[in-house]
């Protein structure tokens, strides 16, 4: 079969980078990928932000016999127009849906246009799907998938339990020809790479450990060493929900890197908690080629750190920021804009950043994201569409979807000069943000 995967692209694809540029490799659908090529399917990857106006001509040209989505909040409207263009120009294709929100809220593609919405891990499934339709025979009762029938859409019940191992590697083949497109600033090209799955904390705006009901699976760190070795980018990006949150199998990966020769520049996300709990590791990995970490610092004032259950104080943040310094990683910090917020939170917010040097400052606003506290009814948002369900557009964490005490249009003027912070104090020709960018050029 003919199966094409399509990421889709949405008014604003940069959720919080700032003045920063970031188009990273669409690697969920690349693990898909993998699942279809190793049964002998022939497949492709179209990367809407990178082709946005191919939709189309690869529909006609290639006549899919299946085509898959995937996204999160934000891109649901996308990705129902992307299958109702599937159903106008090939009738007969079959049209899946998978990620986030399809994990959270699968109803909101219960619609004529979609055939099944994949709930959780997608490997799996997608392989049981694939397999009915060899076999044409009925795909109405796979765990973890709602399958459109007779106009209706069923559940197939719970996802299997979770093999982490089992997950065969991502097909990268398929997105080849734009490999060298993928970056975060000046880390291009940039290659994706999960070590482990799911967080054990509960932090109250995310999401994420919901949907892997709050636990911590592990890679094989031989399987890991393994697709290091496979990636022929300098760059790579651990986006695992929390790589350090066990010091010893980071040691242990430490060390295989070092035993088998992998020379990579590394950037992976990481607790301020996990930063400050062993020094000497953080030391390690800055020895092997981790040169950037993303704090998700969330806030400067007390009060919403114990509301948002980070676990962590004021005063860990200003340590972590300082020892990163210290041992001379650089720090990507993310900086959560309650609608809530007066003149005066923003100025502290910018204050804070100057004090502490915060060099590569980013910032979201609050969004009751589906799976969180926040999210579990529509009540309080404002944004909806004509159906009542949010508009999910706007869930890019750039907009306020609940009502802001400023006027709306006083608050995004005062969100937006948070980058101008940034902007126009800190991107100096010797900010070490144009440092970089010029040694890679350099290097390349």
């Amino acid at each position: 079969m003919r199966i094409l995967l399509v990421y889709p692209n949405s008014p604003r694809e940069l959720i919080g980078w700032g003045d920063l540029g970031a188009i990273a490799e669409p690697l969920a659908l690349e693990y898909i990928a993998s699942v279809a090529t190793s049964r002998g399917h022939d497949v492709k990857l179209l990367d809407l932000r990178l082709h946005p106006n191919e939709l189309e001509l690869h529909l006609y040209a290639y006549q899919p016999h299946i085509v898959g989505v995937t996204g999160y909040s934000m891109h649901v409207l996308r990705n129902l127009e992307i299958c109702g263009r599937v159903r106008q120009i090939v009738p007969t294709c079959k049209t899946i849906v998978g990620g986030h929100h399809a994990t959270l809220l699968p109803e909101d593609f219960f619609e004529p246009q979609v055939d099944y919405v994949v709930v959780g891990e997608g490997t799996r499934p997608f392989a049981q799907i694939l397999a009915c339709l060899e076999d044409e025979k009925p795909v109405s009762a796979i765990a973890g998938v709602w399958s459109r029938v007779d106009d209706e859409f069923v559940y197939g019940g719970p996802a299997q339990h979770f093999e982490i191992d089992q997950i065969p590697a991502p097909d990268r083949s398929v997105s080849v020809d734009d490999q060298d497109k993928y970056y975060i600033d000046w880390m291009k090209p940039i290659a994706l790479m999960r070590t482990s799955v799911g967080c054990p904390y509960r932090c109250s705006f995310c999401a994420l450990w919901k949907i892997m009901d709050g636990r911590y699976y592990k890679r094989d760190v031989l399987r890991v060493i393994e697709e290091l070795q496979s990636i022929p980018n300098r760059y790579v990006f651990f986006v695992d929900d929390e790589p350090f949150v066990n010091p010893a199998r980071m040691w242990e990966l430490a060390d295989y890197i070092e035993e088998f020769g992998v020379h990579k520049e590394y950037f992976a996300y990481c607790r301020i908690d996990s930063f400050l709990r062993d020094r000497a590791l953080m030391e390690r990995w800055h020895a092997i080629g981790l040169n950037r970490v993303f704090f998700g610092v969330e806030t400067v004032f007390q009060d919403e750190l114990n509301d948002y259950n980070k676990r962590q104080q004021l005063s860990d943040i200003i340590l972590a920021l300082e020892t990163a310094r210290e041992i001379g990683i650089n720090v990507f910090t993310n900086f959560i804009v309650k609608p809530t917020y007066l003149p005066h939170h923003f100025d502290e917010i910018v204050g804070f950043i100057r004090k502490y040097n915060v060099e590569y400052p980013s910032f979201t606003v609050l969004t009751p994201i589906p799976g969180t506290e926040w999210g579990a009814t529509f009540d309080h948002i404002i944004e909806k569409q004509p159906n009542g369900r949010p508009n999910w557009s706007l869930f890019d964490l750039q907009n306020p979807v609940t009502a802001t005490t400023l006027p709306k249009a006083e608050f995004m003027q005062e969100y937006h000069k948070l980058f101008r912070v940034f902007s126009q104090k800190y991107l100096t020709a010797e900010h070490p943000f144009y440092v970089a960018m010029r040694e890679a050029t350099q290097a390349e």
